[in-house]
């Protein structure tokens, strides 16, 4: 597991060492606008089914999942009048809303089979890996299933001493918010409220 501190390297290596790692299958703890979460290339099965190992999580738990721009979650989803109007007031943001999911050739994974939930950090060092990789991320938080979520890499390092382990890690320092993001369901309506931060 290597650890890397944003303040000791420049942007551009940190963004390109992380998506190279992504690219090629690994998991990466990152710095998000709410908490450090744990990145993987939601097209590789493979790297899904680590994340899981790694965070020790039920595989029919479903993962919310990063994306760079609403044409992604477009053609991830569907997106009616309502639910678009909803996204533009709200994404850049701390709220990932679950959706129909779009059935598309390019496949998704640890996502369920007819919902999806989606997000679109704000973040600038995130939002620029998402836009750089142009693939979905996952969007789930670094720490082992059950545990509390991690403000800080040393609380997120020290939950991971299994054999599992995250590849790289983002040391951006102690986060503000503290808090994940809020979710709430846009497939029924009036929504529904499914975790409040």
């Amino acid at each position: 597991m290597k650890i890397i501190k944003f303040k000791k390297i420049d942007t551009k290596e940190i963004i390109d060492k992380t998506i190279n790692v992504l690219k090629n299958g690994g998991i990466v703890v990152f710095p998000t606008d709410t908490i450090y979460g744990l990145l993987a290339d939601a097209t590789n099965k493979k790297a899904v089914d680590k994340l899981f190992q790694i965070k020790k999580r039920d595989f029919k738990k479903p993962l919310p999942i990063f994306v760079s721009d609403i044409s992604v979650a477009r053609n991830l989803a569907i997106l009616g009048s309502k639910e678009e109007d909803f996204l533009k007031k709200n994404w850049p943001g701390q709220i990932t809303v679950v959706l129909k999911r779009k059935k598309t050739n390019k496949e998704i994974y640890g996502t369920k089979k007819d919902t999806i939930a989606l997000r679109i950090p704000d973040f600038p060092l995130l939002n620029e890996v998402l836009k750089k990789i142009n693939r979905p991320l996952t969007g789930t938080s670094a720490n082992i299933s059950g545990k509390h979520h991690c403000s800080s890499i040393k609380e997120a390092v020290e939950q991971f001493r299994d054999k599992y382990k995250p590849d790289f890690v983002v040391d951006f320092g102690l986060l503000p918010s503290r808090k994940p993001s809020k979710i709430i369901d846009l497939t029924s309506f009036p929504p529904k409220v499914l975790r409040r931060q």
